[in-house]
């Protein structure tokens, strides 16, 4: 077995690891994602939106909550639409409803 003798970081992890680093990659591109539609979503509805993962054009958010989940389905079009306006390419936004946490 081939085990470090101190602690690393996660980012020192990621660095070491491919899969790690992108993982963490992915991760960062959907929170800067999050941040650049913030503002589009109802401020009484950011608290129940977490960015979610990416698959390829695709983008996932994570809501608490099925009448959240349904308000934000309305204004997926002018979310991906300023996506694009930033250069992201992406085909679809998916809205996956996030089972509450006990």
């Amino acid at each position: 077995m081939n085990r470090r003798p101190h602690p690393v970081t996660l980012q020192q992890a990621a660095e070491d690891s491919p899969t790690l680093a992108r993982l963490a990659e992915l991760a960062r591109d959907s929170s800067e994602r999050l941040k650049a539609i913030e503002l589009l979503i109802p401020q009484t509805l950011r608290s129940a939106v977490k960015a979610g993962p990416i698959e390829g054009t695709t983008w996932c958010l994570l809501v608490n909550g099925s009448a959240a989940a349904a308000k934000l389905r309305q204004v997926v079009p002018a979310l991906q639409a300023q996506l694009c306006n930033r250069g992201w390419q992406i085909t679809s936004i998916r809205i996956k409803l996030q089972s509450a946490q006990t």
